[in-house]
């Protein structure tokens, strides 16, 4: 669930066709009606939200581990995905080639030359 701040798709400053400001900002005002937590108008985020501790840090159920070159590949087994660090296009290429040869899927691989 994505929790973001109230008039966001209404204002340019707070998010309107602007992801990168679209953050949660907890409301404070006397009346406002998230904050009073009124139906019909966004949640705020709470405890009950969070993942169970055993999911907690994972991306699409396998642990992320991030790799600077293809020699660092050997070390991961299947149950890990690959976040490519800021390599260059020539080292990039050779970490997604062996990690397409081990079977091991990648986070971050952007478009598949």
């Amino acid at each position: 669930m994505k929790f973001t701040r109230q008039d966001t798709t209404r204002l340019l400053r707070l998010g309107k066709h602007r992801k990168k400001l679209r953050k949660w900002r907890r409301p404070r005002g006397k009346h406002n009606k998230v904050r009073l937590k009124r139906t019909g108008y966004p949640v705020q985020p709470g405890i009950g939200f969070r993942k169970p501790k055993s999911l907690q840090g994972r991306v699409s159920n396998l642990y992320p581990i991030l790799v600077y070159n293809a020699k660092s590949l050997e070390k991961l087994s299947k149950d890990n995905i690959v976040i490519i660090a800021r390599v260059g296009a020539k080292k990039k290429l050779e970490i997604m080639k062996k990690a397409q040869e081990m079977g091991i899927k990648l986070a971050n691989a952007g478009d598949k030359k």
